[in-house]
């Protein structure tokens, strides 16, 4: 009973954000709600939110405190160059800028935090999406789905846990997977470039003039006529080249503004702290290494970054003030949805639920796949580290796998490698606080990027599959 009411909510859930009945905040707390009361365990509600909230706190308050760390290293700068060496690339070619998308959240991901990675890539790109007219879900499916392949590294999480989880080593599970996780990204890159044909076939192959380096003029090219605000000239074709003009119309405005437009960032914003670009710099580099070497905890880290980051950028009061202000939305959106998730996670957890749906999907296994574990583990993390959490997972569900594939003669390395396999679709889950600082900054539904992003997650978690196989890794 409880294995039918545990998928029954989760499938609730799903139906309900994808189809806008309700926001993705509310489901989160009444749905698991309502079922802890079905399965005649209401009483206990309390317990196990509590529960739930207790364990997700951490979360709550490194996410709280990176994105203020983050957003403010943003506001001074440091990640300009990497946005202006990306945007140069992409101009203004619609298939560019997708797979540009894939390659900053890429280049990104290496610092192992979600969060940071969808931050600093939607700051980046979503003023270029909106400017093109471009299909939001594209970026946040493909920052999403680069993100998840990424989050494999040792210091992402996911490793470690296998690792803590099989009483392993690491770089013994990492290090030969990375054939087959570099074959999941250039899959992304490739998915990218098919995203993008298919955006630069709907509104127009587009290029940005010379002049736009001197902040002149915005040249378009494509068949969809002018696409931003602006008169044009000229036929609209395939073949003709169409100037907007950018003294008259609202989307151009004067030179720098159609500049600015195209950068992404603003290059004269008054945050900027230039003298300090290397001071910026050093401290992220030492709060990335603190992070990997495990100093303090997380939130900690991030915490004293962000108290240290505002105080020498910004000594004036008022100023550091106006800082968190201008990040307090994201901090707010994001914690909320946390401790949300902590009401479906505690129910989850406390009810039963997923241990009764682990053990069912485990003893579904037919015996004569036993010798096949490593491949059955690679198929089950899909799904199975989507509808849980990665703890869930990995120390609930990881280590039945394993003991199971022993008895057959297949070694835990294999099983902790296959485990990492659903990792791409795992950052696009509901309970993955991450997410919702990408869809909360992107202003996406969370239901469209659900529908979106699905598909294509799941499909490169089979290529990485597919690939370890191929490597004779899994």
């Amino acid at each position: 009973m409880l294995t039918v009411l545990g998928f029954a909510m989760i499938a609730t859930f799903l139906v309900l954000i994808m189809m806008k009945k309700m926001s993705p905040i509310a489901a989160l707390v009444l749905i698991p709600a309502l079922f802890c009361v079905a399965v005649g365990q209401g009483a206990q509600l309390g317990d196990y939110v509590i529960e739930g909230v207790g364990k997700l706190a951490p979360t709550a308050a490194m996410l709280m405190f990176a994105i203020v760390y983050f957003g403010v290293m943003i506001d001074v700068g440091l990640f300009d160059p990497i946005v202006r060496g990306i945007l140069r690339f992409c101009k203004a070619d619609p298939m560019r800028v997708v797979v540009g998308t894939a390659l900053l959240a890429a280049i990104v991901s290496l610092d192992g935090d979600g969060s940071t990675t969808f931050m600093i890539t939607v700051s980046a790109m979503y003023p270029l999406y909106k400017r093109l007219g471009m299909s939001l879900v594209v970026m946040t499916g493909v920052a999403a789905t680069a993100n998840g392949v990424m989050n494999t590294l040792p210091w992402g999480g996911p490793t470690a846990r296998a690792a803590t989880a099989l009483k392993l080593d690491a770089a013994d599970i990492f290090v030969p997977m990375i054939p087959a996780l570099g074959m999941g990204l250039l899959f992304v890159f490739a998915l990218a470039y098919v995203l993008g044909r298919r955006e630069r076939k709907r509104i127009g192959y587009l290029t940005l003039d010379e002049a736009l380096v001197t902040e002149t003029e915005t040249v378009l090219v494509g068949a969809g006529g002018p696409g931003v605000g602006g008169t044009a000239t000229g036929s609209g074709t395939d073949s003709g080249k169409v100037t907007l003009d950018k003294s008259t119309g609202s989307g151009a405005g004067d030179g720098a503004a159609a500049a600015e437009g195209f950068q992404g960032l603003d290059p004269n914003r008054a945050t900027l702290r230039p003298r300090l670009y290397w001071f910026n710099a050093g401290l992220t580099v030492v709060l990335l290494a603190a992070m990997i070497m495990e100093l303090l905890p997380i939130p900690v880290l991030f915490l004293l970054g962000a108290a240290l980051a505002l105080t020498v950028n910004y000594p004036n009061m008022a100023e550091q003030k106006a800082r968190v202000a201008a990040h307090a939305d994201n901090v707010l959106n994001v914690s909320g949805m946390v401790f949300a998730a902590a009401v479906f996670t505690g129910v989850l957890t406390g009810t039963g639920m997923v241990k009764h749906m682990a053990d069912w999907l485990v003893g579904a296994i037919p015996e004569g796949m036993g010798p096949h574990m490593g491949l059955v583990t690679g198929v089950l993390s899909i799904p199975l580290t989507y509808f849980m959490s990665n703890d869930g997972f990995y120390f609930g569900v990881v280590p039945v796998l394993a003991e199971a594939g022993a008895a057959h003669g297949v070694s835990p390395l294999e099983i902790a490698r296959a485990s990492l396999v659903g990792q791409a679709l795992h950052m696009s889950s509901p309970l993955v606080p991450a997410v919702y600082v990408l869809v909360g900054m992107a202003k996406v539904e969370f239901g469209d990027h659900t529908r979106f992003t699905v598909k294509w997650a799941a499909l490169t978690s089979l290529v990485v599959l597919a690939a370890g196989i191929l490597f004779g890794i899994i």
